[in-house]
């Protein structure tokens, strides 16, 4: 769909200079360093072209590269390497980005216990490469989707009239094999999670030292997960409260793309 979204009806420079016996050869290189990752997209969409497109990496994800690396040879029919071409860079160029930002974000919390996750805040259709890519930042993934767990936040708890009326009636209706998380505002909210068994206690936009507090409270009961205005200057202290799960959206919807270069 990436494809035929960027191709449309033709690609009309590049098949108008471009007969079939044309080849080129081009280098994957990187301007920036980061984390590398999507390789096998990379590769998959000009698989997708042509089978006569031979490309060989030398490095795989996961792996820091810096300015100036050689990432992968690529060669092929000219009018399918152009044709795909930008295509296999959005994806790649996106994917070490958010990599990137991730294993910063995990670094910055690293004398702590506590993982970085994302969030459903992802980029509509894209979403499976976006939480892969955070995984291969070092981070862990929150719900895939709506049906993964239920979570109970603010509108929803407006909806049932309280937290314990909310929780009791999924408990009675999901089924045991899926937890319950519940968005807390306050201590108050985090008291009446803890007393109806929550498996998982969100502490959303709480400042630290009322984390701190909520962690007391919890005492290990349930899994705790901080909220909200997580950044790179905050997401040490944050970490340091004790909770067990930080999200941030900013890893993903924020990240910056990693510089990559076809160079044909």
């Amino acid at each position: 769909m990436a494809l035929m979204e960027d191709i449309g009806y033709g690609d009309i420079t590049t098949e108008n200079l471009a007969g079939e016996d044309d080849f080129l050869r081009g280098e994957l290189n990187t301007r920036s360093e980061g984390i590398l990752c999507g390789c096998e997209v990379f590769k998959t969409v000009f698989e997708t072209l042509s089978d006569k497109i031979n490309i060989h990496f030398y490095f795989k994800d996961g792996d820091k590269i810096k300015k100036g690396d050689k990432i992968a040879d690529i060669e092929g029919p000219a009018k399918y390497l152009l044709m795909g071409e930008r295509v296999a860079l959005n994806y790649i160029q996106r994917m070490s980005g958010i990599a990137t930002e991730t294993k910063k974000y995990q670094d910055a919390i690293s004398p702590y216990m506590a993982k970085i996750v994302d969030t459903r805040k992802t980029t509509p259709n894209f979403r499976a490469f976006e939480k892969y890519s955070v995984k291969i930042g070092g981070g862990a993934l929150h719900r895939f989707n709506l049906s993964d767990c239920a979570m109970i936040k603010d509108n929803h708890i407006k909806l049932a009239g309280s937290i314990t009326n909310a929780v009791n009636k999924l408990r009675n209706n999901i089924s045991h094999a899926h937890k319950i998380e519940v968005e807390c505002d306050n201590l108050e909210q985090v008291k009446e999670a803890v007393s109806v068994n929550a498996d998982i206690i969100m502490l959303d936009n709480m400042p630290v030292s009322t984390m701190k507090q909520a962690v007391e409270i919890i005492a290990g009961r349930a899994v705790i997960e901080a909220s909200g205005n997580v950044t790179l200057n905050t997401v040490n202290e944050i970490a340091s409260t004790g909770v067990d799960i930080i999200s941030s959206s900013a890893i993903v919807a924020k990240a910056p793309t990693l510089d990559l270069a076809l160079d044909m």
